[in-house]
């Protein structure tokens, strides 16, 4: 079994389902008393959400790739970055150490085109929903067409994600409106929609829409799993 090298913490709600569902996937593959064999880094988010909202994120990938050398150091086989929104800088954290990095954009957008999804809506942070970093990857490299809200639904949407989930608060009145705009997205021609943050699935499930949901936290999870045990 490989060693998973886990950069969680951002947040460490989103890091907390990572842990179980990657345990869990392994005791279900493997059963009796085996779980997977970890490495995580958790750091401390409140720092890496300022410099996010300052813009600042080439403080950030000096700060995640020595994160991500000290996991590679301390013996993981490949890496995984536990937030969304982070993988902006992926291609900076990816150069800084020498074992792979399982993106989360491609292990979804592999489940997806099993799933024969072609059109996509996608939910986020503003970040991951407004800038190229994460659409390009799923057109340019995997052929999806994907759509995301207007922008006073991407507020509300983003608003959620820090006011709320990654306080670990889950509010009733922000599932009805994250259940509105999934529904708005599947009216624009979205065949299924990614829960694009890690958090998202902490407030909204697949028995809460008939649209198709793709949980990014869940196929990310379940890809280190495919990786580990190859």
């Amino acid at each position: 079994m490989k060693t998973i090298g886990l950069l969680g913490g951002m947040s460490w709600e989103s890091s907390l389902e990572y842990y179980r569902l990657i345990n869990q996937n392994v005791s279900k593959v493997l059963g009796g008393l085996h779980s997977a064999k970890i490495i995580l880094n958790s750091i401390d988010f409140a720092p890496i959400e300022q410099l996010q909202h300052k813009g600042d994120w080439e403080e950030m990938a000096v700060i995640l790739s020595r994160e991500a050398q000290s996991i590679e150091s301390a013996g993981a086989d490949f890496l995984l970055i536990c937030t969304n929104t982070m993988h902006k800088i992926a291609s900076e954290i990816e150069k800084s150490i020498k074992i792979p990095l399982l993106h989360i954009a491609d292990a979804t957008a592999e489940a997806l085109i099993r799933e024969g999804i072609k059109t996509v809506g996608l939910l986020g942070t503003a970040f991951t929903m407004e800038q190229d970093f994460y659409k390009v990857r799923l057109s340019k490299n995997h052929g999806l067409n994907v759509i995301v809200p207007n922008e006073r639904d991407r507020q509300t949407v983003h608003g959620v994600i820090y006011q709320e989930l990654c306080l670990g608060k889950i509010e009733t009145a922000s599932k009805i409106k994250y259940l509105r705009i999934i529904d708005m997205l599947a009216k624009q021609g979205a065949e299924a929609v990614i829960l694009g943050c890690t958090e998202i699935g902490m407030l909204v499930s697949q028995s809460d829409t008939e649209v198709k949901l793709f949980d990014t936290t869940v196929v990310h999870a379940e890809k280190a799993v495919e990786l580990a045990l190859s």
